[in-house]
């Protein structure tokens, strides 16, 4: 029962994660140029982005610790040999297998906290900042973002086929 419990609270918070980082660059990101054209983006960037940006950030990080959690705990999977794509002390394909996935989500984890967060803060103004910085941040923030929407697609295809390798491993 444990189990179950980790794991949908894993699925919860990723659905929420990747469900927001699809919101910013299929919605929010497009819909920002027409909003600065009709002047309307101020409200926006005051009460729609911080509070999308502080449920993404939070959302990727329980989504990283309760996939830890879950590798922790199964006893089937372990979380170093994940990490060390089946190649640990105990071999085993589908360590590999969830390991690409959950490599794949700490690389996206990293982006969120260390590269679209903290230049996101000086874009909304929250931190003091430049145009010209201001400008160097939304295209930093951009590229992490996209690079995670890209790399999304791989990550759930892995942590997926891991849970039904018995089927099609």
């Amino acid at each position: 029962m444990e189990l179950l419990l980790d794991r949908w609270l894993h699925v919860l918070a990723g659905i929420t994660w990747i469900g927001l980082l699809y919101y910013f660059n299929f919605v929010q990101v497009p819909a920002m140029a027409k909003a600065k054209a009709d002047g309307t983006a101020a409200g926006i960037t005051k009460h729609v982005a911080p509070k999308a940006l502080l449920w993404f950030r939070w959302a990727a990080l329980v989504t990283w610790l309760t996939g830890a959690i879950y590798l922790i705990r199964a006893s089937q999977l372990d979380f170093v040999d994940a990490f060390l794509l089946g190649f640990g002390s105990h071999p085993n394909p589908q360590n590999a297998v969830i390991g690409m996935g959950a490599w794949l989500g700490t690389i996206m984890l990293f982006n969120v906290w260390v590269l679209i967060w903290p230049n996101q803060k000086k874009v909304l103004g929250m931190v003091e900042a430049s145009d010209a910085d201001k400008a160097k941040a939304a295209r930093v923030a951009l590229l992490a973002s996209r690079t995670n929407t890209m790399l999304s697609i791989p990550m759930i295809y892995f942590m997926v086929a891991s849970a039904h390798w018995a089927i099609g491993g």
